[in-house]
């Protein structure tokens, strides 16, 4: 088994993937042989169907697809959620924004949240498994809401998750949220033409949020802060070097807005509250 684990990390370096040895594993986990059996029986025999599933896994990578596609299952915030084309996969970067969001909700006693643009649902099912809370995810994309309703049950919160099949550039409701969340698409023109091979297979609807990447916050501001409670909270993940656009877009809707900076210290999140 450790050569058939060289020859797979050699085949994803080859392919210029980064910590190939780290994915060679994620991939023969996924095709049957735990991590853990990896590190303590090495010298095990590799049965051919296990060894067939992990090389189509490595061609399919070595060709650019995700490996969380790959793996069909990617976790955030501690949480499993099922992931695959057709969907934006959950990054670490959109945990800030959950974050702030939880230690809103935990200090104000929770509420009703609408997560807008909620795609495999990361967001708001992690809010609802966190916080006494209850969720109503947002999502126009056909595929995407197929994994929104599969996560949310896999997470096991169907009682207190809704999953909402709508645009929320013209959605309307008489709901009154005590925060509103989102993580839109933000990418600009530019940033479409420089996608990286692995990003370029998730869905564009889910990345490109027009020519400077500022569209959705024009639109979902205004039109949700109506719908948001006097004391509300409102956060959003933004991209790299949008936080003076996007603050000035809070100030047009009536709200003065803070910025937080995520591991790396880029600002990653704009949020205000409703006064």
């Amino acid at each position: 088994m450790r050569g058939f684990v060289r020859e797979l990390t050699a085949a994803l370096s080859e392919a210029g993937v980064d910590n190939a040895r780290l994915e060679a594993e994620c991939i023969m986990e996924s095709a049957g042989i735990s991590r853990l059996t990896l590190l303590t029986e090495p010298n095990m025999p590799v049965e051919s169907e296990i060894s067939d599933a992990a090389r189509e896994m490595v061609l399919r990578r070595t060709r650019g697809e995700p490996l969380q596609y790959i793996l069909g299952e990617w976790e955030f915030y501690g949480y499993p959620f099922k992931v695959g084309e057709g969907v934006l996969i959950p990054r670490q970067d959109t945990e800030l924004l959950t974050e702030i969001a939880e230690g809103y909700l935990k200090k104000n006693g929770g509420g009703l949240i609408a997560d807008l643009c909620a795609g495999s649902g990361c967001v708001g099912i992690s809010l609802a498994r966190r916080c006494d809370c209850k969720v109503k995810c947002y999502e126009l994309s056909e595929a995407a809401f197929g994994y929104l309703e599969r996560n949310i049950e896999l997470n096991e919160v169907s009682g207190t998750v809704e999953a909402v099949r709508a645009d929320v550039l013209t959605f309307t409701t008489l709901e009154s949220f005590d925060a509103v969340v989102a993580n839109p698409p933000y990418l600009t023109k530019d940033d479409m033409k420089q996608l990286q091979r692995e990003v370029a297979y998730e869905p564009q609807s889910a990345l490109y949020g027009g020519s400077d990447g500022l569209n959705f916050y024009r639109e979902i501001l205004p039109r949700w802060t109506g719908c948001l409670k006097s004391g509300g909270l409102f956060a959003v993940e933004i991209g790299i070097g949008q936080e003076k656009d996007v603050v000035q877009i809070f100030a047009e809707s009536g709200m003065k807005a803070e910025c937080a900076k995520d591991a790396c210290g880029i600002y990653r999140v704009v949020y205000g509250i409703k006064r």
